[in-house]
């Protein structure tokens, strides 16, 4: 069975995304990344989703522009052509996604609202452990006819 992105969440999980507003500061931004050990921030204008700001971002539009970090505005730099998964929708075809689309990280929606976000390491993994599952089944199935 094809694991679903719903089921990367577990019940008890907290699906905070972290937010900025398009009118912070990229340092705002940064600091708030480096505290949170992640390599993004969904950019947020009244609760709707107007872009996202990744390590990427700030390598490009910051620092290969001679551009200050705590000057700049989000908006100025950040992506607004987001790519977005479903809860119901494969892993394996958030990684299509991904790939496609080079990025990293995926905002999660569900009815028009925000869900969560994965990344591609969250991603992976899942592949790795459902690939080792089917491994292991396969070597007991294997087993017991021999």
């Amino acid at each position: 069975m094809k694991t679903k992105i719903k089921d990367i969440f577990s019940k008890d999980q907290n699906r905070k995304v972290l937010s900025v507003s398009p009118k912070d500061t990229v340092y705002k931004a940064i600091q708030k990344m480096a505290k949170n050990e992640v390599g993004s921030v969904i950019v947020l204008d009244d609760e709707k989703i107007v872009g996202i700001f990744t390590e990427r971002d700030y390598m490009n539009n910051i620092i290969l522009r001679g551009l200050a970090s705590k000057k700049t505005k989000i908006e100025k730099v950040m992506t607004k052509k987001l790519a977005f998964i479903r809860t119901g929708d494969t892993v394996e075809k958030g990684l299509a996604i991904m790939n496609s689309k080079k990025c990293r990280h995926l905002p999660v929606c569900e009815e028009g609202e925000l869900y969560g976000m994965v990344s591609l390491g969250e991603l992976v993994r899942v592949v790795i452990k459902d690939q080792k599952a089917t491994i292991e089944y396969l070597n007991e199935y294997i087993s017991m006819n021999y």
